[in-house]
This record gives C-alpha cells, structure tokens and sequence, in this order.
C-alpha cells in the first residue's frame, strides 16, 4: 500500500472520529438543554410578579426581578425549619448507613465465607419487591411498637444499610487489587483493620457517590414522612413544601421559590462532590 493511499485512509479514520464525536456532543448538547428548561422556566416563574405567570407569549426574562417572593416563602412556609428536621433525619442515617453497607459490601467482595453467592443473590432479590408490597406491613409493625409519628421510621431502617449501596459498593471493592490485602495480612492486620485502614480510603469515589445517592433519596422522600409523620413541628422540608402548596394552590410564584430554594442544597452538594461523584461512577463495575 503506498504512502498516499495510507495517508487518505488515516485521514478518513480521523474525519469519521471526528464526526462521532461531534454527533455525541450534540446530542449530549440537546440532552442538557431539554433537562435545564425546566430548571430555568422554574428560576424564571419565581422572579415573575404574580399576574405574570401566564402571560402570552412567555418570557423568560421578567420585566421586574420580585425577590420578595423568596422573603415571603422563607416566612410562610417555616422552609428552614423543616430543612434542620430533614438534616436530623437524613445525616445520621446516610453515614451510618453508608458505613453498614461498605461492611456488607467488603465481605460479599472479600471474604470467603459458605453460601455467600447465594446470599448475594437473595440480597439482590429483595430489590425486586416493591415499595408499595411492604408498605402496609411495616406500617403496621412500625405502629405496634409505637413508632408513628416520630422519625425512627424513617432513620432506623436506612442505618442497616440497603440492597442496592451494598452491590454498588462490592463491585467497587473487587477492583482494588487484591495484593493490597495480602501484603496488610502479612503486616499482621485482620480484616476489620484492612477494611478501615486500606479499603475504605481507596474507595472514597464510592463512597461519596453512594452518600450522594443516599442523601438524596433521603432529602427528597415524600412518602415516607407523609406515611409517618403527623405533628407538623417533625415535618420534613417536602411535607411543609407540599402544605405550603396546599395554602397557596395558584399562587405560582411562591411555589417556585420555595422548589428553588429546596432545590439549593443539592445542587451545592453535587457542585462540591462533583469530581468524586463522577469518578466513583465511572470506576464502579469495570470488574465483574
């Protein structure tokens, strides 16, 4: 093959490279702004005076800024209260939860013990279930022992861990190599020790992406504190949003201002754990 006929080829190898990844931009491009819109009529609605809702055609861009909206929902809605009852709930049961799971996880990936692939499958099975089959079971169990109308419901459970943190987990952990573990035996550590001194700081990618998963699971659970919870001084921040929705049914602005301000957090969080996040994404499962 000449010289020019294998310059012509590489060239078209790289136009059609090119081309692929122009295409995937665009439609990652596309992908975004259908999922901002929205994110931003949302932002837009909440800075809008109150007749301007539904004005024809829209605008995006208000003729007056109304950031009274936002002092009057921080004063109706009491949002700050039920965000400090929804941190009381969901902070404690994340880390204890996380740390549950990664000790399930570590010993489905690494120790060998009788059974463990049929545990693990009969694990995987319970997220098979739906919520909706256990819902009125644990309900009546929760309330046999007097635990209605409290936050135990909603705390206890999660700090056992769950199905789904304990798979993502195990996957992560068979990628560490396993001679990490030999050399730690050799140094006379035990497994507890290798698990805290040696797994858990390689598998902070994980972790953080499991503890954003299960912040936010928690942070935006509706039907678990509706279930449960009846005085309104527990009242976590998406039951006093849809009580606050309730008094002010067609007052659209106030709604959107009270979602935006619920919504501030976990942007913030996923902002600042952006880079691990992504990276405990991408690492996960790259080993059966």
């Amino acid at each position: 093959m000449s010289n020019t006929a294998i310059g012509e080829r590489y060239s078209r190898k790289r136009a059609n490279n090119r081309l692929r990844k122009a295409s995937a931009y665009l439609f990652l491009i596309c992908g975004a702004i259908v999922m901002a819109v929205p994110f931003l009529w949302m932002l837009s609605t909440s800075l809008k005076e109150e007749g301007a809702v539904f004005e024809l055609p829209p605008k995006w861009i208000p003729a007056n800024f109304e950031w009274s909206n936002y002092l009057f929902v921080l004063g109706e809605a009491n949002l700050l209260h039920g965000f400090m009852n929804t941190m009381i709930i969901i902070v404690p049961t994340t880390f204890i939860g996380l740390f549950t799971s990664a000790l399930a996880a570590y010993a489905f990936a690494r120790i060998h013990f009788p059974a463990r692939n049929v545990l693990f499958v009969m694990l995987l099975a319970t997220m098979m279930i739906p919520g909706v089959v256990t819902m009125i079971p644990t309900f009546i169990l929760y309330k046999s022992i007097g635990w209605v109308d409290s936050w135990l419901p909603l705390m206890i459970p999660g700090m056992f861990g769950a199905a789904a943190a304990v798979f993502f987990l195990r996957q992560f952990f068979m990628t560490i190599p396993s001679e990490l573990e030999d050399a730690a035996m050799m140094d006379g550590l035990n497994p507890i020790q290798i698990f805290i001194k040696i797994i858990l700081p390689l598998s902070k990618p994980a972790l953080v992406a499991q503890g954003i998963f299960g912040f936010l699971g928690g942070y935006n659970d509706f039907l678990g504190p509706l279930i449960y919870i009846n005085s309104p001084n527990k009242f976590t921040l998406q039951l006093v949003l849809a009580s606050f929705q309730g008094f002010y049914n067609a007052q659209w602005t106030y709604i959107m201002a009270g979602s935006v301000l619920a919504l501030i957090p976990t942007v913030l969080l996923f902002f600042f754990a952006q880079r691990y996040f992504v990276e405990g994404i991408t690492l996960t499962g790259m080993k059966g």
